[in-house]
This record gives structure tokens, C-alpha cells and sequence, in this order.
């Protein structure tokens, strides 16, 4: 989990070196200039559409810091289950239905080989880190992630993650262009979504940490 935590904090700061660039430029404390003259390198119209340009890219660093850190937390879930020889039987509840939905998606002929002591092969073994989330990151999904594994779900709200969700599905799909959806928000807007995002996915983390640390992936035995 130390690594996940720290490829975590690794994506934040690049985001945050990024949205200090973009603030800059904004600011015009920043120019951007050409090496040989130094005189500007854009027209004002033509800076405008690339600050849009980069906001709307800052976005979907965020949303790839989103499903990336589930996605690691989770697979850490596993990882620990894995190192600790933890058998089928003694997970808690909520870990053995998502194992056993796991087996659905492989070929038993496949399968079968991988696995020399089942009770805790079949969990490793069935693990699929792609499967993890739907591709469609918000808070919701995050709750439901730490339902289905059972760790503590975040108490905030996390509305401004549907806000990055929607829009990078907006930018994935085409249908708005990087300057439509970068000119919906001020660099201070994004900022403060980045600070919401980033709290929000800290608040998993760190549950998810507290989870694997207590062993609670081990079914209670009172």
C-alpha cells in the first residue's frame, strides 16, 4: 500500500506542477516566447485557446488519477491477500463474492492449471486488475468499490469527481472539443477541483491503508 500512497502523491504533485504552469501563463507571469526573438510566441486569441486547451487536458490527468488510484488500492486488496496465503474461507464475506464473481470470467480449461492449492490460489489467480471499475470514475463508483470489498466508504461528498468524470467522458468521446470544454472553467476553478479530487481520493487511501493494516479482508470470527 506504502507504493500505491506514493505513486498517488507522485501524479498529484506532476498535476499540481502543471496547474502552476497554466496559472502562470493565465497571470502573465508566465510569457511564452519565441527562444530566438523573445518576442511572443501566440497571438492573445491563439494563448486563449491554448489555455483552454490545457485545461481541459488537466482534467483528464485527473480522471486517470481517479481510476488509477482505485484501481492500485484495489489491487493492493489483493496483493496483501496473496503474500498472506489468505484462503478463500477466511476472507470476509464481501472478498469471497467478488472472487467467486471473478471465476465467471475465466475458462475453467485455463484456469485449472494455474492452480495448485485452490483455497488460495483461486484467488489470485482470478484477480483481473482491468475489471476492477467500469471505466466511468466518480464518487459513486468509489462507494461502491468500498462496499463491495468492504472498507469504510469517504465521508465527503466528492460531487466535483461526476464534474471530471463527465467531461473527460465529454473529451473521450468527441463530443466537445478541448476549447469547448476548457473555456467552461477559470484555472482557479480547475485548482479547486484538483484540491476536492485529490482530498477525496486521500480519504480512500487512507481507508483502504487502515483496512489492509487491521486484516480486515479476514472474515470476523465472532
Amino acid at each position: 500500500m506504502q507504493i500505491v500512497v506514493q505513486e498517488f502523491n507522485e501524479r498529484v504533485k506532476e498535476i499540481e506542477s502543471y496547474l502552476d504552469f497554466i496559472r502562470r501563463v493565465d497571470t502573465c507571469e508566465m510569457l511564452l516566447a519565441k527562444s530566438a526573438t523573445h518576442d511572443p510566441a501566440y497571438t492573445l486569441v491563439e494563448q486563449q485557446d491554448l489555455l483552454r486547451t490545457f485545461k481541459a487536458s488537466a482534467l483528464l490527468m485527473l480522471y486517470n488519477l481517479m481510476e488509477s488510484s482505485v484501481t492500485n488500492a484495489v489491487e493492493a486488496i489483493f496483493d496483501e491477500l496473496e503474500q498472506q496465503a489468505i484462503p478463500f474461507d477466511q476472507c470476509r464475506e464481501e472478498i469471497r463474492i467478488v472472487v467467486l464473481g471473478n471465476i465467471r470470467r475465466h475458462e475453467p480449461r485455463k484456469l485449472s492449471p494455474e492452480i495448485a492449492a485452490l483455497a488460495t490460489d483461486i484467488i489470485s489467480k482470478t484477480f483481473r486488475r482491468e475489471t476492477i471499475v467500469s471505466g466511468n470514475v466518480d464518487a459513486r463508483e468509489i462507494r461502491e468499490v468500498a462496499k463491495r470489498y468492504g472498507f469504510p466508504e469517504p465521508q465527503s461528498r466528492g460531487d466535483r469527481l461526476l464534474t471530471v468524470k463527465t467531461h473527460r467522458n465529454d473529451l473521450a468521446h468527441g463530443s466537445k472539443s478541448f476549447a469547448e470544454v476548457g473555456r467552461s472553467f477559470a484555472v482557479e476553478d480547475i485548482i479547486e477541483i484538483k484540491n476536492d479530487v485529490v482530498a477525496y481520493l486521500r480519504e480512500t487511501l487512507d481507508h483502504v491503508a487502515g483496512y489492509l493494516h487491521g486484516r480486515s479482508y479476514v472474515a470476523s470470527t465472532s
